[in-house]
Order: C-alpha cells, then structure tokens, then sequence
C-alpha cells in the first residue's frame, strides 16, 4: 500500500523566506467561505438532496478533464462509460470503468486533475491509500459505502464544504425548476443561476430557429422581429433574477469579437440569421452585436457580464458524431481582444455601472492585450486562468502576467468552473495557495509589507468576488 497524503506545504514556494511567508497568508484564509460564481454543477443535485451514484459515475463518465487524458492515450471513451449518442454499445459495468481507470490513473501525474482527485479522495472520502489497479475494488466500495450517508447528500457537502454561494448556468430556454425548489425548501444554502444566452444569440447553436421559436413561445413575445427578439431576451433575464437568484450572464463564444451596428443594420442581420440561413460572416457580426446588446440590457437590470472566448469547440469531428459537445475535445485559439471589444468598449467602456469579465484561453494576450485594457476601462475586469490554464502554472503566470499592469483590483478572485462538485474544496484551496505563494514572494523580496499581503490576500479569497458577482 501506497499512502495517500496531502503535504501542508503543497504548493508553497521552495525558498525558505517565501515559504514562511506564505504559510502566514494562508493561515489567515485558509477557513474563509468559497464563493462560486460561476460554474456547471447540477441544481438538480442541491433541489432534489439524492444520494450521488456510483464512484465511475461520479468522477469519471461526466468529467472530460479525465477521460480525454485516457483517450489520448488509446482508452475508447466506451471502456469509460461516456455515453454515444446512437446508443451504441459501452461499458455498463460501473466497477470495470473503474478499474479501468484505476489502471491508468498514472496518466494524471503532474495535472491539475491528479490534485484535485487526490484532494476529493483523502479529505471529503477519508481515502488513505493512492489509487491503483491492486486497490480498485477496496476503493471503489469504500467510495460507494460513504456515498450512502446522509453526511455525504449533496446538501450535506456544500454546508461541509463551507460554501457560502454557488451559481450553476442554464440556458435561457430552462424554466429553473430546480432553483425555485430549492428556494421553496427552506434549506439555507444559496444556490444561484447565471444566464447562459448562447443557444438563442449563436446561429451556428444546434437547433438555434427552433430555439427562437420556443423562446417566443415562452415569453409570449415575438420572436420573428429584432424587436421582439430583444424584448424576450430581456424578459428571460427577469425571469432569471426573479426565479434563480441570478446576478450574471455568460457567453461562450467562439471569438471575443463585437459590433455596434445601427438599428436598420441589425435587423437585416437578423432577418437572416433567423432563417437559419446564415454564412459565417453573418454568424460572427450576430454574435458580435448580441455582446454589444447583452451589454446594454446588463446596464438597465445589473447583470455582470462574463465573456469566455477562444475555444474551438468540438474540434475532433468522429468523437463529435460519435459522443456529441464537450467530450475533451475543445482547444484553445489565439485570441485578439483589442480590436475584437474595440466597437463594445467605444459605446460602454467608461460605464461605472457595468462590469465585464475577460476571461481567456491565449496567454499570449495577458500582459499584451488584456491587462492594459482592464488597467484603464472601469467595465472592465480579468476573470481568473480558466479551464487549460487551472493549474498552479497556469494561476502563477496570470498573477505574474497581469498585476504589473491591472493590479489586483481589477482581477475578481477565483471561480471554480466546474461540473465536478467534490473537487470545489479542491480547486479553491489550489487558487488560495497559489496567491499566498505569489504575494508571499512580494513580501520576502520587501514589494510588499505584510500588512498589505494579508489584507490582498482576504480580497483574492473572498472580497473581490463579491463585489465582481454582486453577491
């Protein structure tokens, strides 16, 4: 047996003065509430309170971040139980998943997945051995016995984990069911909804006419028209606030692009594009305009605005047919942010009232493009490194990239992003070690005094997100 331990130095810097000084950071904040504003958890799972499955369903058949690892190395995605979308034939038998991956965790050594399933294993499960093809079955019916407690209910861990608020994203179509359960239920945690528009503003989405037609359907508005389009997208985020709680939007798209066409400009657009007769060209402009538009309506109602550009999405065409989106398979693009926002930051750049959230895949963009826009326009804000560049590499190049720049007031924290629940702990103590490590290397090299690296390091937690968030 191999022991599974989480040293208390991890992550900290390996000179002695930065080391010290880190571990003074840390200590301040280690205990404070996680603040996740943005993220792709089921509220299903916080409405209904339901046992979670078995451990393969858990932490493997749903995370992409482990299984395209095991892929990329000759592992059919049907050997791990991700589902095809003919209904083709895959491993049913949650244990042999498993196993099967219990052979081939050596393939996360090194990666932000190995840390956080490390994390999940010995400090939510109680696991005090590695995982390995010899222990597979012991682990897995250790995993399934803790899963059958009530101390591990999904309402059970988000109170266990501290989490003080979390938001899960849907599209404008969802009628957020879930979210008004779990307000009706009385049960303390908060659990918001941000407003994902893409399946309606993106004419390239799967199915996106028929979309248009259920949103019409949905808000009694008429879809047909610009203007009727715009009243039911600005309806649908009233709809949100009111029934999930919701203090921000989020658009994916695939490039930061934007417009600021004139009204007659915009409807011809849109004429076309809800024909569902689009070129690319016109697919772009829409998108880009819809930015400027989303960022209109976020001035009249609040929301704050996140912009997640630069991944081409679904970029592996046989895992697309055979598996469908988001199957480990998106990969990041160079990105252009000052021309792209230029017709966006033109029209409401100055705005006090707005907050914009950059996030980018390019970090070649980062101290170029990204920092010296934050660092002058109040819209303006950096999310955090994001989904590749999670990592403490990733996280150390963005604090090192953009405060030289942007500082740390113009950066909003951690978030999380993610789907797996029981690695939230995980990742936000990665973020906060990350940053105590950064600002502890300040204070060691006398940058900054140690009275300013705790109180920085309370905002980087807890504070700055908040604010960003308006939670």
């Amino acid at each position: 047996m191999t022991a599974l331990t989480l040293h208390p130095d991890r992550l900290f810097p390996a000179d002695p003065a930065s080391r010290d000084a880190a571990r003074t950071l840390y200590k301040s904040i280690a205990g404070l509430p996680i603040v996740s504003p943005h993220g792709h958890t089921n509220p299903a799972w916080f409405a209904d309170n339901e046992p979670f499955p078995d451990p393969a369903s858990l932490f493997i058949v749903p995370d992409h971040y482990v299984f395209r690892m095991l892929y990329s190395q000759g592992v059919p995605m049907e050997e791990l139980g991700v589902p095809r979308i003919d209904g083709g034939p895959l491993e049913m038998d949650k244990r042999k998943i498993w196993r099967r991956f219990a052979e081939n965790i050596h393939l996360l050594r090194g990666t932000p997945s190995r840390m956080w399933l490390d994390h999940a294993f010995h400090e939510v499960l109680g696991i005090e051995e590695r995982l390995s093809a010899a222990n597979a079955d012991k682990i897995y019916d250790h995993i399934a016995e803790r899963l059958e407690r009530p101390e591990f209910r999904p309402r059970a861990l988000y109170e266990r984990f501290n989490i003080e608020v979390m938001a899960t994203t849907e599209s404008p179509l969802d009628d957020l069911r879930h979210h008004r359960k779990i307000k009706a239920s009385g049960w303390k945690g908060r659990v918001v909804t941000a407003y994902r528009p893409d399946p309606v503003v993106d004419p390239d989405y799967p199915n996106f006419v028929g979309n248009l037609a259920e949103l019409g359907r949905i808000t009694g508005k008429d879809t047909k028209s610009w203007t009727g389009y715009l009243d039911a997208l600005f309806e649908r985020r009233r709809y949100f606030i009111e029934n999930g709680g919701c203090t921000s939007t989020d658009h994916g798209h695939p490039t930061a692009f934007t417009a600021d066409l004139s009204k007659t400009g915009a409807e011809a657009l849109f004429a076309r594009v809800s024909k569902g007769n689009a070129s690319a060209e016109d697919a772009e402009l829409f998108r880009g305009q819809m930015l400027t538009e989303m960022a209109r309506m976020s001035l009249e109602d609040g929301l704050t605005m996140q912009i997640h550009p630069g991944a081409w999405r679904s970029y592996n065409p046989t895992v697309k047919r055979a598996f469908g989106e988001a199957k480990g398979d998106d990969i990041p693009m160079r990105t252009d942010y000052v021309h792209a926002l230029k017709p966006l930051l033109d029209r409401f750049g100055n705005e006090r009232r707005l907050t914009i959230i950059l996030f980018t895949l390019d970090e070649t963009s980062y101290s170029r493009e990204l920092a010296p826009l934050a660092g002058h326009f109040p819209a303006l804000k950096l999310g955090p490194s994001w989904w590749f560049h999670d990592s403490p590499e990733g996280m150390r190049r963005f604090r090192e990239q953009v405060t030289e720049t942007a500082g740390f007031y113009n950066t909003v924290g951690f978030n999380d992003d993610t789907r797996a629940f029981l690695s939230i702990p995980a990742r936000h103590d990665v973020a906060r070690r990350i940053d105590c490590g950064f600002l502890g290397r300040l204070v060691a090299e006398h940058r900054l005094d140690k009275d300013e690296a705790l109180e920085v390091a309370q905002d980087l937690a807890y504070r700055l997100v908040k604010a960003a968030y308006k939670l």
